[in-house]
C-alpha cells in the first residue's frame, strides 16, 4: 500500500512538473510571438515619424523660399517698374515722333498756327480755372495722335525724357508729364508761360523726381512736332499748393515752370522751376530710339535675386545632407592634424 501510494504522488508530481513546464514554455512562445509583432510596429512608428520630419523639412523649406523671393521681389520693384515705365515712355514718344514725320510741312504749319492763336487769347496773370467748353477747345489742339499728347520734354542732366499730356489728370500724372490747362501751350513766343507738372517719390516711375537737383543755369527742352524750344532755369520758388502767382502770363516774356511736390514722400508743398527761352544749344532734340537701362536699375534687378537663390539653393543643400560637425567636433579634428 505504501509503495503504491508513494508511485501515485511520484506520477502526480511529474505530470505537475510537466505541465508547469508545458505552461511556460507556452508562455514564452506567446510573450516571443507579441514581441515579434511588435518590432514592426515600432519600425513602422520610426519610419512615420522620420516621414513625419522629412514632410515638415520640407514645407519650412519651401515657405522659407517663398519668403526670400518675394523680398527679392519687393526690392527689385521699384527699380525694374521705373525702367518699364521709361520704356513706355520712350514708346509714346517714338510713335509721336513717326506721327509727326509722316504730315506735311503745311498741315503742321496749320496745327501751330491754331496754338499760338489759342495762346494770344489767354489773358495776363493765371487763368486756370476753365470751363468745360474751354476745356474741349484746349484738347483738341496738338493732339495729332489722338492720345493727348502734345509733345515731349527732355532734362538731360537728370535723364528725363517723358512724354507731355494734356491736363493733368492722375491717370497722365502716374507715367508722364501734364500741361496745366489756361497755360500757354509750350511753343514760345512772346507773353507765353507754359506750366508742366510731373510727380515725384512714385514707386512705380521716377517722373521728375530728381527736379530739385536742377539749378538756375540748368536747361530744359520740350518738343512740339517737329520744333524744339529750349529754356534755362533763372528762377526756383518753394510755395504753397494755392500760392500760383508765380505761374502768371508776363507781357514780353517767354516762359516755361515746371512743377512738382516737394519736400520728398511728404508732399506738402511745391517746386516751381522756372525757365526763360534761349537759342538751340545743339539743334533738334531726338527721342532715344531705344532705352538704356541704367546701373542703378540694373544692380537690384539682377543682383538680389540671384542672391536669394543663391541663398535658397545652400538652405536646401544643406537640409538634404543633415546635421554637420558641431563647432567642438571640428576644433577636435583640427588638433588630430
Amino acid at each position: 500500500m505504501n509503495e503504491e501510494t508513494n508511485n501515485n504522488e511520484e506520477t502526480n508530481n511529474s505530470e505537475e512538473i510537466h505541465t508547469a513546464e508545458e505552461t511556460s514554455a507556452e508562455t514564452s512562445a506567446a510573450e516571443e510571438s507579441i514581441a515579434e509583432e511588435s518590432v514592426p510596429d515600432v519600425k513602422k512608428g520610426k519610419q512615420k515619424k522620420k516621414k513625419g520630419k522629412k514632410k515638415k523639412g520640407s514645407f519650412s523649406t519651401i515657405l522659407l523660399v517663398v519668403i526670400m523671393l518675394a523680398g527679392a521681389g519687393i526690392l527689385a520693384y521699384p527699380s525694374v517698374s521705373d525702367w518699364w515705365n521709361s520704356m513706355h515712355a520712350t514708346q509714346a514718344i517714338a510713335g509721336y515722333v513717326e506721327a509727326v514725320e509722316s504730315m506735311s510741312k503745311e498741315e503742321k504749319e496749320a496745327i501751330f498756327a491754331k496754338a499760338e492763336e489759342y495762346n494770344a487769347s489767354l489773358p495776363n496773370g493765371v487763368n486756370f480755372n476753365i470751363s468745360e467748353a474751354e476745356y474741349a477747345e484746349y484738347a483738341s489742339i496738338l493732339d495729332i495722335t489722338g492720345t493727348g499728347i502734345m509733345g515731349y520734354i527732355q532734362i538731360a542732366s537728370i535723364g528725363v525724357n517723358l512724354p507731355v499730356y494734356h491736363g493733368v489728370d492722375e491717370g497722365i500724372l502716374q507715367i508722364a508729364v501734364g500741361h496745366i490747362p489756361g497755360s500757354s501751350f509750350p511753343i514760345g513766343g512772346e507773353r507765353t508761360h507754359a506750366v508742366m507738372s510731373g510727380h515725384r517719390g512714385l514707386p512705380s516711375a521716377k517722373l521728375f523726381s530728381d527736379l530739385d537737383k536742377l539749378g538756375e543755369g540748368d536747361v530744359f527742352t520740350v518738343t512740339v512736332l517737329d520744333r524744339t524750344f529750349t529754356y534755362m532755369v533763372d528762377q526756383i520758388r518753394i510755395v504753397l499748393p494755392e500760392e500760383t502767382d508765380e505761374l502768371g502770363i508776363v507781357e514780353g516774356k517767354e516762359y516755361a515752370t515746371l512743377v512738382t511736390c516737394t519736400p520728398y514722400g511728404i508732399n506738402s508743398h511745391r517746386i516751381l522751376m522756372r525757365g526763360h527761352r534761349i537759342a538751340n544749344l545743339d539743334g533738334k532734340a531726338t527721342p532715344a530710339e531705344a532705352v538704356k537701362i541704367p546701373t542703378y536699375i540694373v544692380i537690384p534687378a539682377v543682383g538680389i535675386p540671384l542672391l536669394f537663390i543663391v541663398l535658397a539653393i545652400m538652405l536646401i543643400y544643406y537640409r538634404k545632407k543633415g546635421p554637420g560637425k558641431t563647432t567642438q567636433e571640428m576644433l577636435e579634428d583640427i588638433r588630430k592634424l
